[in-house]
């Protein structure tokens, strides 16, 4: 019975200490997620000669900080942001503070009081902290730190030329990296580079790193244009840009001099932030909106032309619809022209010659329409329109071209080639009759023979007897040239490979204007292609490594950097949208690129 009792005692202490390891388990779980708000002081006690640095300090990102007035106190540096953010067996730490580094003013107690941040809407507080201000110090003890230098000296700013734009109107962002002369910078590296969800983009290239004289909160700096990119808004409201984020390594002199006498250097690595940037997007206005209105916005000319306006039919001429200017040249769709259905129009050249700077794309854009005639006659190509938004003027403009007239001068008579005022050829038969009235004559009767042949001796006889043995050495020929091709193990492969790639690539081209599927399909024809020519592994695809094989495969650099190209683009339609005209570049890109590369691999 003791021994029984004692095990019972022993297992109503578990059934005691579960609840207990459950509750505080909890709270543990609670603890993780709670948001954390705070103000740290360098020390709480200071002479009048000393210095106070003030740290506030959260876990979660957050927006709208306010900090206190620091009454009894001069700010001499600040703020200065710093993040950390780091992964320990799958759990996230994350940190951002901003700091001021401050000098009293008077002796006595004083209330560094509350800052205030709004972080995931709610507002948090910290808790006000006092600090006792004495007479100067023999010897200050607050000699600041490289990185509280570094944190002063140094600023990643982005710099959004509008905030307001309206939909598919250019905006640009330059990422600018202020150092204070007071320090310098051995070397930089990207840690988030920022996804512009929601919008069209095109980073502008900086050829070379210079650093410039400018200013920062009033102060002399040097800056450095490290990134540079031009966006068009394809969606309405608030769209986030998110930040850039650097790791910098930072040389801060000190006090100390060598054995020559030089300035001895500290060196530390600091992150800073741009910053998310918040966009406001207008959408256009809808009163006055043209019916054929397809997104253009900037501002534009337009023009319809034709290579020539007389010709014989057979013969054929190029008509040209064509816009030029400034504004989002690539984002939206030519007008088609409405010709005669007497004239046989081929499918249209889409020609692009546009550049992006700052301000946006600049250029034109056009269709080349071939046109052939078949038949003698007056064509009139009816006027076309076309609309667009002026963001300068905020209204829509509407372009017309001038009708142009199609002269036939030589060819057939068409059956139907009557041609009513308003450009509808009229199904009505017109007889033309020659000088001696007979009309339509027949130049080949078609008579046929009536004499009778016999099979035997005639060519097919002697085709029929003979062809057999003519037979033998094609078959002889044939047999070794299937005896070689399956012999040629590799040679197989590639023509698999190959056979597959243009499987894909004809894939692609039945799901233009479908971004996803499209590029899917592209992107598995160019691998596939790859892996045939290179004899590589899809596991070690990579664009670096790509590059690389063909360069050493003596590939053209300007055809490697279209292949490259055709993969950045591919990877980028899953987060940016694509027009058709787009993929019908991409679709015919890849077939070039190929077809060079057959000749060069």
């Amino acid at each position: 019975m003791k021994k029984i009792g004692n095990i019972f005692m022993k297992n109503k202490k578990l059934f005691l200490l579960g609840p207990l390891l459950l509750f505080a388990f909890i709270l543990h779980a609670q603890d993780e997620d709670a948001v954390t708000f705070e103000m740290r002081l360098s020390k709480p006690k200071l002479g009048l000669n000393e210095r106070l640095r003030v740290d506030f300090t959260m876990n979660k990102d957050g927006d709208n900080f306010n900090p206190p007035d620091f009454e009894g106190f001069r700010v001499l540096m600040g703020p200065s942001q710093s993040i950390s953010s780091s992964w320990i067996n799958g759990v996230r730490s994350y940190s951002k503070t901003y700091s001021y580094t401050l000098a009293p003013t008077a002796k006595g107690k004083f209330t560094i009081k509350q800052a205030t941040i709004v972080i995931d809407g709610v507002t948090y507080k910290s808790l006000p902290k006092e600090v006792e201000v004495t007479a100067a110090v023999d010897k200050p003890s607050d000699q600041m730190t490289a990185d509280d230098i570094a944190d002063e000296n140094l600023h990643l700013v982005a710099e959004v030329s509008k905030t307001d734009p309206y939909l598919n109107e250019a905006i640009s962002v330059v990422y600018k990296l202020y150092v204070s002369p007071n320090i310098s910078v051995s070397n930089y590296q990207p840690l988030d580079n920022p996804k512009y969800n929601n919008f069209w983009s095109q980073d502008i290239r900086v050829s070379r790193l210079s650093a410039q004289n400018g200013t920062y909160q009033g102060k002399p700096y040097r800056y450095v244009v490290l990134k540079r990119v031009v966006l068009y808004p394809q969606k309405t409201g608030k769209l986030e840009i998110e930040p850039l984020s650097l790791d910098v390594t930072v040389d801060v002199p000190t006090n100390r001099r060598d054995f020559f006498g030089g300035r001895i250097y500290s060196q530390t690595n600091k992150t800073v932030s741009a910053g998310k940037r918040t966009i406001n997007v207008k959408s256009l206005p809808t009163a006055n909106q043209p019916a054929n209105f397809t997104g253009a916005v900037g501002d534009f000319d337009f023009s319809v032309t034709t290579s020539k306006t007389s010709l014989n039919a057979s013969e054929s001429l190029q008509a040209v619809v064509e816009v030029s200017g400034k504004g989002n040249l690539k984002l939206f769709k030519l007008p088609e022209p409405e010709l005669p259905s007497s004239l046989e129009v081929f499918e249209p050249e889409f020609t692009e010659n546009v550049r992006t700077t700052l301000s946006g794309m600049q250029g034109k854009v056009s269709n080349s329409y071939t046109i052939v005639p078949a038949y003698r006659g007056k064509y009139p190509v009816p006027p076309i329109s076309f609309s667009y938004f002026n963001p300068d003027t905020k209204k829509y403009h509407t372009l017309n071209s001038d009708e142009i007239l199609i002269n036939v001068l030589e060819g057939p008579t068409s059956a139907s080639n009557t041609i009513s005022n308003n450009g509808v050829v009229a199904n009505k038969q017109k007889v033309i009759a020659s000088g001696n009235q007979f009309n339509f004559i027949k130049l080949k009767p078609n008579l046929s023979s009536k004499s009778i042949s016999y099979f035997f001796g005639s060519d097919l006889y002697y085709l029929l007897l003979l062809g057999p043995l003519l037979l033998i050495p094609l078959a002889i020929f044939l047999r070794k040239k299937r005896d070689a091709i399956a012999s040629d193990v590799i040679g197989n492969k590639v023509k698999k490979a190959n056979k597959l790639a243009r499987k894909y690539l004809s894939a692609a081209k039945k799901q233009l204007g479908d971004k996803d599927s499209f590029y899917v399909a592209l992107e598995k024809a160019l691998h596939n292609y790859l892996k045939a020519k290179l004899k590589i592994e899809t596991s070690e695809f990579s664009k670096d490594k790509i590059s690389e094989l063909l360069i050493k495969k003596e590939i053209e650099e300007a055809t490697v950097t279209d292949f490259i190209g055709l993969l950045q683009n591919c990877e980028a339609a899953r987060y940016s949208p694509f027009s058709d005209v787009e993929m019908q570049r991409d679709y015919e890109k890849a077939s070039e690129v190929i077809s060079l590369m057959d000749k060069e691999l």
